[in-house]
């Protein structure tokens, strides 16, 4: 009993030390003096606000403003390493076991209910334990006593009573005031952090007041700790690539490079003298093509896959039975002509948005009409009428996908883990609504096929705003959500907005992504979802938990603050089987995306893509310490400990701006100044007139810009945010801004994706990339070789036009914060049409090198033919190894190598050359698309239907020219005897390994009855025969002593 006298006194004896934040005792500190947080002033705070302002808020004390200083036993924070006092990092978590002491402090409660036996304090089973099986995570409760759950360390520490404790008094005829010490903003912060762990304590506490549970999380009381637990732990992880895997992989590519700079040694210096010129195109193309094997290679050094936690993102921020914590969302659908993006599609689309398991009140759906069509608007109207019974029919029995043209299309059993009764009667009955429903929109656009010589007229007589295309006014209709719009059973529906932005003659409207920035500005003043997600009119919603999937990283304490954007694959219905053009994409979805995953980001794809609105408005991210870091190779030139220089410090200073204000600062510093505070009128009009200049002249919206965390003012006018949202989508509004500029979707290419991820790559910003079991977005492919072939010339037009401008990643972007793996894959997404120059050359030679009898190669060497067998392997193995880590088929491999010549002879080529004449010439040049029906129908009828189009001359051509030259190649062997035979196997092999890759489009000139088109048989005969006669006329390969010599053996008058 001895030892229970040195035992520490209740905390009434502590000189009565309150904190100032909490009104908790202050407690003492490791060494028996009272716990002092601030060194200057003697401010009495406690322990755990001590904690919490050195984490979560602006590391000063309340009262004299001074930073504060890290006590023994404190975990670092961002600044400490900027203090000049002696660092005990070597003991930062070291705690003593043996002797009984924690971290270093305690709380003690107050009154005599607070004094604990000895034998209390020694039993480990009367504490509640902790909820992180030992890990202390942000904001983590240490321990708590059972009767007063007062915060407490791991193991007690003990104060001798009978030494005298020095207690910093505070002169009590100051204003504490005046100090700041009875601030609102900081108790209502420190208040807010304390519920949020208590709400997860008393939980346990309140139950279980002798924290007699199961202590192991088997038992009830386990379960609910660990259900707490679950609360705090990451909503997502990164999966690894298994390293067996993985590093066998690096090892090839390291391989296969140093097999490749022997091939090249080898290939320089021996060159074919009798066919120079075979030979130096040969070698340039060759060289090329490793030049893009490297920008596609090495952003794939480092995969990974992700996995997400619903579940805790749920018992995080949406708890049964409280109001959800969720962050609101805008979701934006775009279309443009409705006589070629089926409404009924378009339907589907916004119907599988309304209907996804997200909160009501946190959805909001925008249709961007860019076509101003009164069919978009009139289809959209019985939609939305539609979404009033289906929407709970979903939610009800809970079913996937959410779309009902490919519900009720799906071939399965329907039945499967459904247990309610009523389910079959229900779904038949909401059947014969879609197919009603449908009905109406096949009304609809068979109505509009043929338009009324005096335009469109509404219902109530007027005509429609929309009549011309090129020049309306500005239109928005809210269907659902702003009314107090209810389903069938009295529920709320998400809100559902049509948006026409207004056009005129003589204004630039940069097409898509002009109309993404309009339903930026319009969502933000009538919503302000703190996140957008945008998708194509064609992409719906395959999976209802689409959105808390990409809230897992958004949401997430450690993620979410440096992420831009949440990017999904594409997946896509209706492909053949084979998918003979490789429309799935899968190589670029499963294999360069994960790699991507694993620098920076994937690329912005154009559609299923999540974003931050504070990126698409310019800011900066908050960026820890560690992204700051130089990379690997200068710390090990430079040392890990060096001196700041400036811009590190003035980076350091922006994110603590940053930190402490609501308001994210901008990455311009001429609209930095200003807005911290204002001294005068003249510095407000100065700031308001930056902001103007930045984002245009709405005071709502730059207001908007502001709310990090999303929403608008309760006490708001709707019919004053209906008027606003008018006026920022006026087609003048972003003259003389910074739209398309620097903020939201980036102008100057027909693919603006990619420019807009690029920029915001470029500002430090990281994206995720989100692959769920279940894909959360499908949509629709153009099976067609034609579509599929002017698709590819699309997306490769854009690329060349970045290429040429200012933004190109060749050259911009160089004082930001690109990594340059991520840049290296920002490269070939804009140089890799120009591969489609030297694949044609390359393509042509084998077939020449037949009709000439020449050769690229010379005859080699035992000793240089394992190099060519070495490079052959290691291409072989990488491919292998890559569909190995990646789980894709080779079937998908082999079409996307197959498509990549198809397309690089073709629309890549096309592109080159558009791009040229639209950026330096300023000549547009459009490939026209015409049909020609099928005459069969049924499953894929699509697939061989034949649309002439010019895109399909160059590999017709190409096709002709080998198949004439293995048949030359071949005649000439049986004519010149057996010898020939082995030097002719190297040229039909480079031959027929054109044709293989070919042969998907072969087919699809074939058609299903291997019907070609007489024209492109005329067009590929013509240009084949010109070339041919062209070659024997010229025969330039044949040197003048050749010539001399075969003129000679003939005579002159021969």
């Amino acid at each position: 009993m001895a030892a229970n006298k040195g035992m520490a006194k209740p905390a009434k004896s502590v000189n009565g030390q309150v904190c100032q934040i909490c009104g908790d005792t202050v407690g003492v500190s490791a060494t028996g003096d009272v716990f002092v947080a601030c060194n200057e002033c003697a401010f009495p705070v406690c322990r755990p606000c001590y904690e919490y302002e050195r984490k979560e808020g602006n590391q000063c004390c309340p009262q004299c403003k001074t930073r504060y200083k890290r006590q023994k036993g404190s975990p670092r924070v961002q600044g400490d390493e900027e203090e000049e006092d002696v660092d005990d990092i070597d003991n930062e978590f070291n705690y003593e076991q043996g002797n009984g002491k924690g971290p270093g402090w305690q709380l003690h409660g107050q009154g005599d209910d607070a004094d604990l036996s000895s034998s209390a304090r020694h039993e480990p089973h009367h504490r509640i334990p902790r909820l992180t099986s030992g890990q202390q995570m942000s904001g983590e409760i240490p321990d708590a006593s059972p009767d007063r759950h007062s915060i407490r360390s791991p193991t007690s520490s003990y104060v001798d009573p009978s030494v005298p404790v020095p207690v910093r008094i505070v002169d009590p005829s100051k204003d504490l005031n005046s100090y700041g010490l009875n601030s609102v903003d900081w108790k209502e912060r420190v208040e807010s952090w304390r519920v949020k762990q208590d709400k997860n304590m008393m939980q346990v506490t309140n139950k279980y007041p002798e924290a007699r549970g199961d202590m192991e999380g088997t038992g009830s009381n386990g379960e609910d700790m660990q259900m707490v637990d679950d609360a705090r732990l990451p909503l997502s992880r990164i999966v690894p690539i298994p390293s067996n895997q993985l590093n066998l992989y690096r090892i090839v590519i390291i391989l296969r490079l140093i097999i490749l700079c022997f091939f090249f040694q080898y290939r320089v210096t021996h060159p074919v003298r009798d066919a120079y010129g075979l030979w130096l195109v040969s070698v340039i193309c060759e060289v090329w093509f490793a030049l893009s094997w490297l920008l596609d290679q090495f952003p794939k050094w480092h995969p990974i896959n992700r996995e997400t936690y619903l579940d805790r993102l749920a018992l995080r921020y949406d708890r049964e039975g409280e109001p959800s914590q969720l962050a609101p969302i805008d979701v934006f659908v775009s279309t443009v002509d409705p006589l070629k993006e089926p409404p009924l599609i378009t339907a589907n689309t916004v119907l599988s948005i309304l209907a996804v398991d997200y909160p009501v009140d946190k959805v909001s759906c925008y249709v961007s009409d860019d076509g101003s069509a009164m069919l978009t608007f009139e289809a959209l109207s019985e939609t939305a009428e539609f979404a009033r019974k289906w929407v709970p029919f979903c939610k009800k029995h809970n079913i996937e996908p959410r779309a009902p043209e490919f519900y009720f299309a799906q071939k399965i059993d329907y039945l499967k883990d459904k247990i309610q009764p009523s389910f079959v009667k229900e779904r038949r009955a909401m059947k014969r609504e879609y197919e009603e429903f449908k009905v109406r929109i096949n009304a609809l656009v068979a109505k509009a096929q043929k338009v009324p010589e005096e335009g469109w007229t509404m219902a109530d007589g007027t005509a429609w705003p929309g009549n011309n295309t090129r020049d309306h006014p500005g239109m928005i209709q809210v269907f659902l959500g702003h009314s107090g719009g209810l389903d069938t059973d009295g529920n709320e529906l998400p809100r559902l907005v049509y948006v026409s932005r207004e056009k005129r003659p003589g204004f630039q409207h940069h097409k898509k992504a002009g109309a993404m920035n309009a339903l930026i500005r319009v969502s933000a003043v009538l919503t302000n979802g703190a996140y957008l997600l945008n998708v194509d009119c064609d992409h719906y919603f395959n999976s209802s938990k689409a959105l808390r999937e990409a809230m897992c990283f958004m949401m997430d304490p450690a993620l979410g603050r440096k992420t831009c954007y949440v990017q999904f694959p594409q997946r896509f219905d209706g492909i053949d089987l084979h998918d003979r053009y490789a429309n799935r994409n899968i190589v670029f979805f499963d294999i360069n995306m994960k790699g991507l995953d694993g620098i920076q980001g994937p690329v912005y794809v154009g559609t299923g893509c999540c974003f931050n609105r504070q990126a698409l408005y310019g800011y900066d991210p908050v960026l820890t310490e560690a992204d700051l870091e130089p990379n690997i190779v200068v710390k090990s030139c430079c040392g890990r400990r060096k001196k700041k220089n400036k811009s590190y410090m003035d980076n350091q200073s922006r994110i603590m701006k940053r930190t402490e204000s609501s308001a994210p600062i901008f990455n311009m510093e001429d609209i930095e100044e200003g807005i911290e505070g204002y001294e005068d009128e003249r510095s407000v009009l100065m700031s308001q007139r930056k902001l103007e200049k930045r984002f245009g002249q709405s005071p709502i919206f730059i207001a908007s810009t502001f709310m990090t965390q999303g929403g608008i003012p309760p006490s708001t006018n709707p019919a004053s945010l209906l008027k606003e949202a008018i006026h920022v989508i006026s087609c003048g509004y972003e003259d003389k801004t910074e739209w398309g500029k620097e903020i939201g979707w980036i102008y100057g290419s027909v693919t603006e994706d990619i420019l807009t991820g690029f920029k915001m790559h470029a500002r430090g910003w990281q994206s995720i990339y989100c692959m769920p079991p279940r894909p959360c977005f499908k949509g629709s492919a153009p099976i067609n070789l034609s579509d599929r072939l002017n698709q590819v010339l699309r997306w490769a037009l854009g690329s060349v036009e970045i290429l040429l401008s200012r933004h190109c990643p060749i050259w911009y972007g160089y004082n930001g914060r690109l990594k340059l793996l991520e840049r290296l894959a920002y490269i070939n997404t804009i140089v890799y049409p120009i591969t489609s120059i030297p694949l044609i050359a390359y393509c042509v030679l084998p077939a020449i090198c037949l009709l000439t009898n020449k050769f690229i190669i010379p005859e080699i060497s035992n000793y240089a033919g394992m190099f060519f067998i070495l490079l052959f392997a290691s291409i072989f193995a990488t491919g292998i190894l890559e569909l190995r880590w990646s789980g894709v088929g080779i079937e998908d491999w082999w079409r996307n190598e197959q498509f990549w010549v198809i397309g690089g002879t073709s629309a890549h080529l096309f592109a080159v050359f558009q791009g040229l004449l639209k950026v330096l010439a300023g000549i547009d040049t459009n490939f026209t698309v015409t049909s020609k029906a099928s005459d069969e129908d049924g499953d894929f009828a699509e697939l061989y239907v034949f649309k002439w189009t010019s895109l399909l001359i160059p590999p017709t051509t190409v096709l002709v020219i080998n198949l004439v030259g293995m048949v030359a190649g071949i005649s000439y062997a049986i004519n010149s005897g057996y010898q020939s035979w082995g030097p002719l196997f190297g040229k039909l092999f480079f031959s027929i390994w054109v044709i293989l890759h070919l042969y998907p489009f072969l087919k699809g000139l074939m058609g299903r009855q291997n019907r070609t088109p007489t024209i492109v048989i005329v067009w590929s005969i013509l240009l084949a025969s010109i070339f041919s006669l062209l070659w024997v006329k010229i025969d330039p390969f044949i040197s003048p002593t050749q010539r001399a010599v075969a003129l000679g053996q003939c005579g002159v008058n021969c």
